[in-house]
């Protein structure tokens, strides 16, 4: 698959990379696509570098890892590049940050929230609420691995972002649509829990896999 990663930072540069190692054609974006050469040519020849609208078009796939307050600028900057892509949707309103864009998302959820700034685009959260460094040691164990929340209004969209999370090492929890990432977003018990799926379950208060 190819995918563009916008905001090739800690969690970005983390899931990116362990995509590439298994297999797939990544395109890492950001500000300053110099700086990323030297995290990329490691890689081979799966991994490039180039600036967010060059990773919104490569990508058939575009996992969004910056700032909260970006992703207005985006939505409209890349809003042609974007219209009819996944998106995984990985940014967090900052804590404790009085600002409009935040008060909206706690309001309204930030699913929906991200929804309204990214129009066009076939959204789902993901890899939001968990850490980088936990997504690094859980893709290289066998067994319990790190769970990912999942949320999304597009039934096929979500089936894919569960791929890929599979693809990172992790194991997918999708927990319904845009709406339903209050479960999991700042300030909720799914928020950095950074832990095993039955654990994670029982934190959300889900019943124990058969």
């Amino acid at each position: 698959m190819r995918i563009g990663v916008i905001g090739a930072g800690w969690l970005g540069g983390t899931v990116g990379q362990i995509w590439v190692r298994d297999g797939h054609e990544v395109l890492f974006s950001s500000r300053h696509p110099d700086e990323l050469v030297s995290m990329t040519r490691p890689l081979g020849a799966r991994a490039s570098v180039g600036t967010p609208r060059e990773a919104a078009a490569f990508g058939s796939v575009v996992l969004i890892a910056v700032p909260y307050g970006a992703l207005p600028q985006i939505g409209r900057d890349l809003k042609e590049e974007l219209r009819g892509k996944i998106v995984l949707d990985a940014c967090n309103p900052p804590a404790g940050r009085d600002d409009a864009l935040a008060r909206e998302a706690q309001t309204h959820g930030v699913g929906p929230t991200s929804a309204k700034y990214l129009p066009g685009t076939r959204l789902v959260r993901a890899f939001s609420a968990v850490d980088a460094t936990a997504i690094e040691a859980s893709a290289g164990r066998q067994s319990g691995r790190l769970a990912v929340p999942l949320a999304g209004d597009d039934a096929q969209a979500v089936q894919v972002a569960a791929q890929l999370v599979r693809d990172a090492g992790c194991e997918p929890l999708v927990l319904g649509n845009l709406s339903e990432a209050t479960r999991f977003q700042r300030g909720s018990p799914g928020f950095r829990a950074n832990t095993t799926m039955p654990e994670l379950r029982r934190k959300l208060g889900l019943p124990a896999e058969p």
